[in-house]
């Protein structure tokens, strides 16, 4: 869909400062500098930082933007309004504030009556204050202000009165940009899209009277409307959409919807949906082809695995399992696809498992770069092969490397890489350190020539997969390049005991790719190594396949 330059929306990222408020996720400096040049990348106009003055990390992380801007993005620090019954110009916070050097600032203030005398403890008339003598010191400071309405959607609907005056207040003391916040995540979008049609009316109709009555109209900046939304109804994404239906301007939200309790909004969701679906303007369609780089990216910065069944963005997100799917959209993608999956920098795929057809094989082969059609001799061996061992427990659509080697084999193609003649495995168990230590032999033949080779680990898995690395990294180097990055482990079927089979998962990489090999057994020794060696088989394929390329 393309895209209407009057139809403007200004995207806020607060993945630094929301989307940290999540349990389990901490970054440090380095962390956030790297989001942060991520996020200019990407094209997003202000991005939150942290609070400055409330730890030593945003502080630091302020000046280190200093000697190292960012390229487009205005980088913003946020703080709350002044403590009641002080003066602004004598708040250390907001020193602090100024002392981080940008253009823009974020202030938060109270909304609902309810947190004003219950939470602060003082009266409604010092809360207006509070936000009024704080954006008139920073406007007089030379900054720029973004007013966050917290609680304002819990407020309106028990005060509106008051919450308007709220709003009121910081659009008259200069706030350029007046963002209603969802903070407790409770509101429906009917009653979203609603309040911010009242809004918009009434912020309009008080901003005309103001300024006719009162200043000149070079003393005020045209004050728009943003929207912030939490994820606790799992409306967040919906309730800026309608938001923006009904004349929010802003977008706040979160890379990959990360923040406190359930989350924030999630601009990953938000971009496509505002830019694919409704023709907004958010950023240029190149940086639209990086969203899902940049999603996955912060996963990896924030060490969170990845949502593979996200919008957009996921692995999963234009995976296609079933075999009528497969053959309805290799002929046709807008039968199961609602966008192209290439507009946001994802790619389609074609899932194997037990419920595959032949169109799953088929189309499997072409991204394996193997043509084969439906009368293929091999092909309905291969599918009858997968479905064969997924009855005993293999699982293919989680490891697609372990098929595209049993493709190869069916098909005579399987390069032998090295054999493992067999292994050993002994484990100690140090009392006193509370420590197993694990000791592997691995016995390997490669060209012809037997290697044998020792290594420990602080596991049997761990020890073989030192073992068998040192034992080929002479004849194989880049296999110094590999780690595993995963390894699970699944009993099939456990009413059997200690006798029950095991499927381990192993997921491995080399800094630019990742693959995943199965192995099943009922000794979860034998499973682990046939993934394991299935793994560094693969990412030889993959070596040597990129190295053929390159020479072509």
């Amino acid at each position: 869909m393309t895209t209407n330059p009057s139809l403007q929306l200004w995207l806020y990222d607060t993945t630094l400062r929301d989307g940290t408020q999540r349990e389990g996720l901490s970054v440090s400096i380095e962390d956030k500098l790297r989001i942060a040049h991520k996020l200019d990348q990407l094209g997003i106009p202000f991005i939150e930082g942290g609070w400055p003055g409330a730890n030593p990390k945003d502080v630091q992380f302020f000046w280190e933007l200093q000697e190292n801007p960012l390229k487009q993005a205005e980088v913003v620090p946020f703080c709350s309004t002044r403590r009641p019954h002080t003066i602004a110009a004598d708040e250390p916070m907001l020193q602090a504030i100024l002392a981080a050097g940008t253009r823009w600032v974020t202030i938060f203030g109270k909304s609902w009556d309810l947190h004003v005398t219950a939470g602060l403890k003082t009266s409604l008339e010092e809360n207006l204050a509070m936000i009024g003598d704080t954006i008139e010191y920073l406007r007089s400071q030379g900054r720029r202000v973004i007013y966050d309405a917290e609680h304002w959607f819990d407020g309106y609907k028990q005060n509106p009165d008051y919450a308007l005056q709220t709003l009121t207040t910081a659009m008259t003391s200069g706030a350029e940009w007046l963002v209603l916040c969802d903070t407790n995540g409770g509101t429906l979008p009917h009653e979203v899209s609603q309040i911010v049609k009242d809004v918009v009316k009434e912020i309009g109709n008080r901003e005309l009277l103001t300024r006719n009555e009162e200043k000149a109209l070079t003393q005020f900046p045209i004050t728009k409307i943003g929207i912030h939304t939490h994820n606790d109804s799992e409306m967040a994404v919906a309730n800026a959409l309608a938001a923006v239906m009904a004349g929010a301007t802003m977008v706040q939200g979160t890379i990959n919807g990360y923040g406190e309790r359930c989350g924030n909004a999630n601009l990953c969701s938000l971009i496509p949906n505002l830019q694919l679906k409704l023709g907004y303007s958010c950023i240029g369609e190149h940086q639209l082809n990086q969203l899902t780089e940049a999603s996955r990216f912060v996963s990896e910065v924030v060490n969170l695995a990845p949502d593979e069944h996200a919008p957009f963005v996921g692995l999963s997100a234009f995976a296609h399992k079933g075999g009528i799917h497969v053959s309805a959209v290799e002929r046709n993608p807008l039968t199961y696809e609602h966008i192209q999956p290439e507009l946001v920098g994802n790619q389609r795929r074609i899932v194997i498992s037990e419920q595959s057809g032949l169109s799953n094989v088929l189309a499997k082969a072409r991204t394996c770069g193997i043509e084969l059609d439906k009368d293929h001799p091999q092909a309905r061996q291969i599918l009858q092969r997968m479905k064969e061992l997924e009855s005993q427990g293999y699982q293919f659509e989680a490891a697609e490397a372990s098929f595209a080697l049993l493709m190869y084999e069916a098909l005579g193609l399987r390069q032998l890489f090295f054999e493992v003649k067999g292994f050993q495995v002994h484990c100690d168990l140090v009392e006193v350190k509370e420590t197993t230590n694990s000791l592997a032999t691995v016995k390997v033949a490669v060209n012809g020539k037997n290697i044998l080779e020792a290594a420990e680990g602080n596991g049997p898995v761990a020890a073989l997969d030192a073992a068998l690395r040192k034992a080929l990294v002479n004849f194989y180097p880049q296999i110094a390049d590999f780690e595993l990055t995963d390894y699970k482990v699944r009993i099939l079927n456990g009413h059997t005991g200690t006798a029950a089979k095991t499927r381990a998962l192993v997921e491995s990489g080399n800094g630019q790719q990742r693959w995943t090999t199965v192995g099943v057994s009922t000794n979860i020794l034998e499973a682990s190594y046939q993934a394991v060696v299935e793994g560094l088989e693969y990412g030889l394929l993959l070596h040597f396949q990129a190295e053929k390329a390159l020479k072509v």
